[in-house]
């Protein structure tokens, strides 16, 4: 049993990280901006909530203190919310004091959530090929996306001064199963979540990358597409790139639905394999 601190552990994704660190019989430190005051219990995280400003670097070294790890989740998850200058500085405040925390407190180990945006997301403009993979980076369009990229050269940095390997995820957009009756909505119109090359990606299967994650036999700062398997489309996925984006090539072929946010190098290097699918629950 190892002694993880999860931060934004009261969001969509980290609650369902935490509790997938406990089944799995770990100790897990979790902590959010927002809960109640105090150290108290939320029912469904199933631990208690430490709440910290991760924007101050003092309150993340002491959350920090006598855990081997972090799963690092909490930021402003997406552009939009805040104006853009906020987002960039909260969440480049955030990831620098917890990467440096991290160092500081002698970590094993630092997961992080980083981003599809870093590859050029919305893709407004064509991405170069597809399937899209770690190499199409970096691409950022918004201080959103800008604030990952920094993220991932803090990590770079501070992995070779300190030798702790950190993994950055690159999360597509991150779905529970509440969300999946909605998917049927998104078939009418191809162009309509074009923005993304259509990929998602089940939060349960964010918890298994995250786990695997801290035991992966990795070494210095690297970073890997963590999508679900298939699109949100009932349509095959060549068939999607070639009506919308006609003009950009395809590098394999591919599987009928098959992802357009590559991932085989998070299931080569991890060993993820996303288990999960709307299709489970909603039929096409």
């Amino acid at each position: 049993m190892s002694r993880i601190v999860v931060t934004g552990a009261n969001g969509k994704t980290g609650r369902v990280v935490v509790a997938d660190l406990l089944e799995h019989g770990h100790e897990v430190v979790a902590t959010d901006a927002v809960g109640p005051a105090g150290h108290l219990s939320i029912p469904e995280l199933g631990v208690p909530l430490l709440v910290a400003d991760l924007t101050e670097y003092g309150q993340a070294f002491e959350v920090l203190q006598g855990a081997e790890a972090v799963v690092h989740l909490a930021n402003i998850p997406a552009p939009g919310m805040y104006t853009p200058a906020t987002t960039f500085n909260r969440n480049t405040a955030m990831n620098a004091n917890v990467f440096l925390a991290a160092q500081a407190a002698g970590l094993g180990r630092v997961v992080w959530s980083s981003s599809e945006t870093t590859l050029g997301l919305p893709f407004d403009t064509p991405p170069r090929y597809a399937p899209v993979d770690e190499e199409h980076f970096p691409l950022p369009t918004t201080t959103y996306a800008l604030s990952k990229v920094v993220g991932e050269t803090l990590a770079r940095e501070i992995s070779g001064w300190s030798g702790i390997p950190f993994v950055g995820l690159r999360l597509s957009n991150v779905h529970v199963p509440a969300d999946y009756a909605a998917v049927p909505g998104y078939w009418a119109d191809p162009h309509a979540r074009k923005w993304n090359l259509w990929g998602y990606v089940d939060a349960r299967d964010v918890a298994q990358a995250c786990r695997l994650a801290l035991t992966a036999t990795v070494r210095g700062a690297t970073s890997y597409v963590i999508a679900a398997a298939d699109t949100v489309m009932d349509r095959p996925s060549a068939d999607l790139i070639r009506e919308v984006f006609p003009g950009v090539p395809l590098t394999r072929e591919l599987g009928e639905f098959e992802t357009l946010l590559a991932i085989d190098r998070a299931r080569d290097v991890l060993g993820y394999a996303p288990a999960h699918s709307w299709r489970d629950h909603v039929a096409p």
